[in-house]
């Protein structure tokens, strides 16, 4: 019986050590699966965008044409907010990715994403490359 009595209250002490650690590793898990979704819209949106810039690009009529990317853009990632300055496209135009065969076409997007709970940031790449003119 005196066993007993010693070991009353052990599971309690043995769960207030071990909670804190799962917690811990279930909020890593969250915040890694939100990371990981925010990355795969990010790369969902620049191939998105470069599919446009690759198949409707034209020098004449830029502005629409730079519109249109950003829509494409804008709409495949809703949840991510993506702004203009966030966004690099490599050539400015398909027109001028080469004079030789055919050229391709880069869009990446930077994204600095904040991580769960404030503890820092971290900057997220989406890229997508296509062939000029399909």
């Amino acid at each position: 019986m005196k066993a007993q009595e010693r070991d009353r209250g052990a599971s309690a002490v043995e769960f207030a050590i071990v909670a804190p650690i799962l917690v811990l590793m279930l909020l890593g898990i969250l915040a890694f699966g939100h990371a990981f979704h925010v990355q795969s819209v990010l790369s969902n949106a620049a191939r998105d965008g470069v599919r446009v810039m690759a198949l409707q690009d034209t020098s004449s009529g830029a502005d629409p044409q730079t519109e249109a990317r950003q829509t494409a853009i804008t709409s495949a990632a809703p949840s991510a907010s993506v702004a203009a300055d966030q966004i690099t496209i490599t050539p400015a135009t398909c027109e001028a990715a080469s004079t030789v065969g055919p050229g391709t076409a880069t869009v990446t997007i930077s994204y600095p994403m904040q991580l769960l709970g404030g503890f820092g940031s971290v900057t997220l790449t989406g890229k997508g490359t296509m062939r000029c003119n399909g």
